[in-house]
């Protein structure tokens, strides 16, 4: 009876110890400071991938307004994620949430594998802010 009980407490632990670490890594994604609210891609989305790798962003919504989208680090090869970050990351600038979350923007030429990463994590972050906006 007593290992049943402390069985039991184990596994109750562990879901505990589970949950608040799933609910930790949620707080990491989206913060808001001053009114902006501020969606980290990076837990998002790990399997969206560039050209070498994941092209994590951050994005800055005030009032459902997009502000700015920030590229995070990442292994892209510079010159071309730089054509990115100068023609691409500004496009969804000054658009409400439903208007980017719908609009259709062109890849940059010679990036098409980065700009398209871009795009699914611009997509997936307006999406995780549509839920869990507060």
């Amino acid at each position: 009876m007593k290992k049943g009980i402390i069985a039991v407490a184990a596994v109750l632990a562990v879901v505990a110890i589970v949950f608040i670490c799933a609910t930790s890594a949620n707080d990491k994604v989206m913060t808001k400071k001053d009114g902006v609210y501020i969606v980290n891609t990076t837990t998002l989305t790990p399997n969206v991938q560039g050209y070498n790798g994941p092209t994590p962003l951050n994005i800055y919504i005030k009032n459902d307004k997009i502000q700015k989208i920030e590229a995070l680090p990442n292994d892209e090869t510079p010159s071309f994620f730089d054509r990115v970050k100068a023609n691409l990351l500004n496009k969804w600038n000054g658009m409400t949430v439903k208007q980017a979350s719908e609009a259709k923007v062109d890849v940059v030429s010679g990036a098409t594998y980065s700009s398209n990463a871009v795009k699914e994590n611009v997509r997936v972050g307006l999406e995780y802010y549509k839920k869990h906006k507060k």
